[in-house]
């Protein structure tokens, strides 16, 4: 055997581009091997040299990546230090990785895992985004693969709740979400100036949703949250179409005229064919700073009462809490970083608590297979 450097032989290297290949891309989600990212792997002096082509210089991870690369090929035993170099990728090899996105399921496919959550409210002013925001990042906080649709496109308020501006990364027609506090975010507010105001009509809308749905890379997620517009318009209706197995979370305040608009919302969805899966109740109570107690601010409390008519359950009750509106103003959800103020425990509490019916066949279209004889 050819030796190309003493501890490097052409058998070492061999083993170095096999382990490299075997690494897992942080954003894509995939072997480095399957989207053709290993490129040359090299003896120079004393050292390896592994090229990785990356898709895009806008790629988040790039410095994990980079870690990851090093220690596998340093993890083959004979290689004494190792030098690894980011280049960009030929036109025609992003255009590869694309096709390897494209080919995994959709979230309205047939057989997803993917829990999917419509969390609506019949008027504004309610909280519901804030929650939202909250209950994804405590879901990812217990290691679920978590996705946030920022579907209220002319209220989008998801990049401030979660403090990020970038715009996503597209590979070939394909946008990959970004990532911030462990979910995987996708809203109309990374596109456009925080004070230019979206003024879009029903096809315009429905065709940024089935964007948002199809060609946003969101790979094998176990939850994905929608931040619906409030009230009874197209967006719900579109995103009924796009993703059949969603079901509905309603937030509520304990105004007994609040909740009345809600079940209007309830309605809408059970005339879709969408099921209800629970309830909840914002600005419930608020806690004296000084003697700790908690003093409910309506009577009637018709959260609850929504949730008996609907028969469905009632989730939690979330305080105010002015924690959780510093956070948000901050750009970080309570629950990641206040954990033990009392709004983000109620709120990590019903995001472990949020039920699921498990979808049928029913009402859906199926595939049509023809089989040649």
């Amino acid at each position: 055997m050819r030796l190309l450097r003493p501890g490097i032989d052409e058998d070492t290297l061999a083993r170095v581009r096999t382990a490299v290949g075997g690494l897992t891309e942080p954003t894509l989600r995939h072997t480095l091997a399957d989207l053709g990212m290993v490129g040359d792997v090299t003896a120079e002096r004393d050292r390896a040299r592994v090229v990785v082509r990356t898709a895009s210089s806008a790629m988040p991870g790039q410095d994990e990546l980079r870690a990851d690369v090093r220690d596998a090929a340093m993890s083959v035993g004979t290689v004494p230090a190792v030098e690894v170099e980011l280049e960009p990728m030929s036109e025609a090899d992003r255009m590869q990785v694309a096709r390897v996105l494209k080919a995994a399921p959709g979230l309205g496919s047939l057989g997803s895992r993917t829990r999917v959550y419509a969390v609506a409210s019949g008027k504004g002013g309610v909280g519901k985004s804030v929650v939202t925001a909250n209950l994804a990042a405590a879901l990812a906080a217990t290691g679920l693969r978590v996705g946030l649709i920022d579907a209220d496109v002319w209220g989008y308020s998801v990049p401030q709740l979660f403090g990020v501006r970038e715009a996503p990364v597209a590979i070939k027609g394909t946008m990959l979400p970004v990532r911030a506090h462990g979910v995987e975010l996708m809203s109309v507010g990374f596109f456009v100036d925080d004070a230019q105001p979206v003024v879009w009509r029903g096809p315009m809308l429905h065709k940024a949703l089935e964007q948002f749905v199809g060609d946003v890379y969101w790979g094998e997620l176990d939850v994905l949250l929608l931040d619906l517009p409030p009230g009874t318009g197209d967006v719900p209706m579109s995103l009924i179409g796009l993703l059949p197995d969603v079901q509905l979370v309603l937030v509520t305040t304990p105004q007994a005229a609040v909740a009345a608009v809600a079940g209007r919302v309830a309605a809408m969805a059970k005339d879709s064919r969408v099921p209800v899966a629970a309830v909840m109740e914002n600005m419930s109570s608020v806690t004296c700073a000084g003697c700790g107690t908690t003093t409910a601010l309506f009577e009637g409390g018709a959260g609850k009462t929504l949730a008996e008519h609907l028969d469905v359950p009632l989730l939690g009750r979330i305080p105010i809490d002015p924690v959780l509106m510093q956070c948000a103003d901050a750009g970080v959800p309570v629950v990641s970083e206040r954990p033990d103020a009392p709004s983000a425990t109620e709120l990590s509490r019903i995001a472990t608590a949020l039920p699921y019916e498990e979808p049928t066949l029913a009402h859906r279209s199926l595939p049509l297979f023809v089989q040649s004889s």
